[in-house]
């Protein structure tokens, strides 16, 4: 007896979250449970280990040919295709070659099945490269493009796991240069170039990406956005891509959309307007709204407001914001409910045509993954339309009555609904509707009515795309064509408007721009550069793959703008009293400190220096420590921009023996009898603020997976996410920063104002810190 579908997909390597979403899909999970089988026919005892598993669960997902499920798992069963490479060699093989028998040999050729790639093999592959480059590689060390020993040594070896190549590539330049010096660890002098001009030969960079292939560097996000990446079709020919339709009128309609269009490129960004937007949304802004300008284009901001449940007038405001925040300017602003009347008069042709109907089915009889088919489908199409009409005028009940699109869709979902009944006002429109359109129904015929050349859409739309070009065909309107490309997630969050509502609803955080969420609203509240998000999702790419990633990968984003871009000043977390005994009372010297000390050029502040400064407590140590370098009785100290040593005179403790306050001698650095190990920042006169020191909101990576987190996750919050100092001391020179304004406060880390600061006091939120801690996980 097989196990349940559940067991057997989680007991071949697949996580329970992508086992129940692979149950969804009638189609892939029938494949699925069919190579699963034949696998273990081959296997035998052995069963089918999680390699396997990923191998036969990337083979489904992704084979379009269901009579070549049968040769394809043999294979993987047999050992004979056992990497992702050769997998999609041997998709690709079988797309190209339809016809029966297969080429047994020239199949296994350009599969590389057989060949068996030796630790030594590369070893002996990457030393030959390395040799070949040595002079280079001593002369520039770690600032060679070590893409291109990547490059070179895989192309030797076609069929190695890319990872086993980049370690031996690093293993060899480490045993040749050595451990990095601190000279090498200096940014790089970014090398620019006219957009339209070629970078001289020899200047293209390439870096390596997580799973060692390679990715093009030099080109920027506006580059890849000019379509080669995707092999986008160019407007108007439509009808060359993958899946698209061809009716006797698409020609017509193709040159009417030409002529309206001028053949330029029309994209659209379409956010529901029921939550606040969060960093995937980012990626999607940039795709859309980014392609359109790299190809002279224009894209729409379209408002997708058919749920007026919903819907509020502050998600509309915040999503416009953070559109005009990363930087883009929608060529208009439109809603789906500028087309209501529209988009009924199309029901109403679908009715007509006998494409859709009217059914009674209630909503919990169409749950589950094959809910009967409706007793209603062939109703005629005159008696669909008096319902209808009845509808619209509101005589049904909410959940009495619906329209369905006569079409089954991709992952399996019969007759999806097209409108339903909703007693809600509209944020818009009032109590002119009382149906409204569903997603499924609105987007492709929104996208036609604008004009749209091309819709992109994340990986999970895929399966809708046949019913996207099903319904403008079957009304005969221009059909526009749905793009999709990866998802970008980040760990250690939720970006789930539910989940997010969840958290707020606990207490758990403010508001949707708690600068512990990845929403754009947050992170512009934490201090993140728009620019910062936006290199990050060119540093992400244009991927069909969905895309994980760390959130110390946007961090270093974040510190790569916030170096070049935030002023630094002077402040201390948590304040030790110094009184510099040599000093005479009342003495104030006005202290000059660059905004920018590798630039002294960008200007400059400056700051009091009196008899009673403050530095941090952990700038002090009582007793002398091997290895500690900063302000001990034994040990003098620099102090900053003030060209001044301390050393210490006398410590004062409080009854509880805790040092409270230092007297301290100071003398010119220029006279101290030895140069001191460490110069420590320090205010004087300052004014006292309040930070806000942030972690990781949640304790594990994937908060949302039960394999990880079994309680949910509300039961996986980091206690210690947020750290108030509500008696932190900051100079004088941020006293008229503006919200949002971004500092460094020097040896501390970046900070930002929040908007809770008052003329009283200020509040400073932690945007990120100096360097990344490798501590964290």
């Amino acid at each position: 007896m097989m196990a349940d579908p559940l067991t057997l997909f989680t007991s071949i390597g697949l996580s329970e979250q992508k086992a129940k979403e692979t149950l969804k899909n009638d189609a892939l999970c029938s494949a699925l449970k069919d190579a699963i089988a034949q696998a273990q026919r081959v296997l035998g005892a052995a069963g089918v280990d999680k390699a396997t598993g990923t191998l036969l669960y990337t083979m489904t997902s992704r084979l379009r040919d269901p009579k070549r499920l049968g040769f394809l798992t043999d294979h993987i069963a047999q050992r004979k295709i056992c990497t992702e490479l050769q997998l999609a060699a041997a998709l690709e093989f079988v797309k190209s070659h339809p016809q029966d028998p297969i080429n047994q040999q020239e199949f296994e050729s350009l599969c590389g099945v057989g060949v068996v790639i030796t630790p030594e093999q590369i070893e002996d592959k990457v030393e030959k490269v390395i040799k070949k480059h040595k002079d280079q590689l001593l002369q520039e060390r770690y600032r060679f493009n070590m893409g291109l020993l990547m490059g070179e040594a895989r192309g030797g070896l076609m069929w190695a796991d890319g990872k086993m190549i980049k370690n031996e590539v690093d293993m060899q330049v480490l045993h040749l240069l050595g451990p990095k010096t601190e000279a090498d660890l200096e940014k790089k002098p970014k090398v620019t170039f006219h957009t339209k001009a070629k970078a001289p030969a020899g200047e293209v960079k390439e870096e390596l990406t997580m799973n060692g292939e390679i990715k093009i560097e030099g080109r920027s996000l506006m580059d890849e956005l000019r379509g080669v990446a995707l092999n986008f079709h160019k407007p108007g020919e439509n009808y060359k891509t993958e899946g698209y339709v061809v009716t006797p009128k698409t020609m017509d309609l193709l040159k009417q959309h030409l002529e309206f269009t001028g053949g330029q490129i029309r994209t659209r960004f379409p956010p529901e307007p029921n939550g606040i937007l969060h960093i995937g949304h980012a990626k999607a802004i940039n795709f859309n709204f980014g392609y359109a300008k790299a190809n002279d284009g224009i894209c729409y901001l379209r408002y997708d407001d058919t749920n007026p449940e919903k819907e509020e007038e502050k998600y509309f405001t915040a999503i416009k914001d953070m559109v005009e925040w990363l930087g883009y300017k929608p060529y208009e602003i439109t809603h789906a409910s500028d087309n209501f009347q529209r988009l009924y008069d199309l029901a109403v042709d679908l009715i007509r045509r006998g494409h859709a109907y009217v059914c009674h089915q209630r909503g919990e009889e169409l749950k589950g993954h094959n809910p009967p088919p409706s007793p209603w489908r062939e109703r005629p199409a005159e008696e669909s339309l008096v319902l209808f009409d009845r509808m619209r005028r509101g005589l049904f009940a909410e959940g009495e009555a619906t329209v369905r699109m006569k079409i089954v869709m991709e992952d399996g979902k019969m007759d999806p609904v097209a409108y339903r009944i909703k007693y809600t006002a509209h944020h818009r429109t009032g109590d002119a509707w009382c149906i409204y359109p569903t997603y499924d129904y609105t987007h492709c015929l929104c996208d036609s009515i604008e004009n749209i050349t091309h819709s992109l859409c994340t990986k999970e739309f895929q399966a809708r795309r046949s019913s996207y070009f099903w319904l403008c065909n079957a009304l005969d309107v221009y059909c526009p064509v749905q793009w999709e490309y990866g998802r970008l997630n980040l760990t250690y969050t939720v970006v789930s408007k539910r989940k997010i509502i969840k958290l707020v609803e606990e207490g758990t955080v403010r508001d949707w721009d708690d600068p512990r969420l990845f929403t754009l609203t947050a992170l512009r509240r934490r201090g993140f550069p728009s620019e910062a998000i936006n290199n990050f999702c060119a540093k992400v790419g244009v991927t069909v793959a969905q895309a994980t990633m760390e959130p110390h990968m946007l961090e270093s984003c974040v510190r790569d703008v916030l170096n070049d871009h935030a002023p630094r000043a002077m402040a201390v977390l948590e304040p030790l009293k110094v009184t510099i005994a040599n000093l005479p009372e009342g003495i104030r010297n006005d202290v000059r400190v660059p905004d920018f000390p590798a630039n002294e050029f960008m200007g400059s502040h400056v700051v009091p220096f009196t008899r009673t400064i403050f530095i941090e407590q952990s700038d002090f140590r009582e007793v002398m420590e091997k290895g500690y370098k900063r302000l001990t009785p034994d040990q003098p100290v620099g102090l900053r921009h003030a060209g001044y040593v301390i050393s210490v005179q006398k410590v004062i403790k409080d009854a509880q023996g805790r040092v409270v306050e230092l007297e301290v001698h100071c003398c010119s650095s220029n006279e101290a009898s030895e140069k001191p190990k460490a110069f420590i920042h320090w205010v004087s006169e300052p004014q006292k603020c309040e930070i806000r020191l942030y972690e990781r909101l949640f304790l594990h990576k994937n908060p949302e997976d039960p394999s990880e987190v079994p309680g949910g996750f509300l039961s996986d919050i980091n206690p210690n996410s947020l750290q108030v100092i509500d008696s932190a001391l900051v100079d004088i020179s941020v006293s008229k920063a503006k919200v949002f304004d971004k500092f460094q406060f020097e040896r501390v880390g970046y900070f930002a104002l929040d908007p809770d600061s008052t003329a009283d006091k200020l509040v400073f939120n932690r945007t990120v810190t100096l360097k990344e801690d490798p501590g964290k996980m």
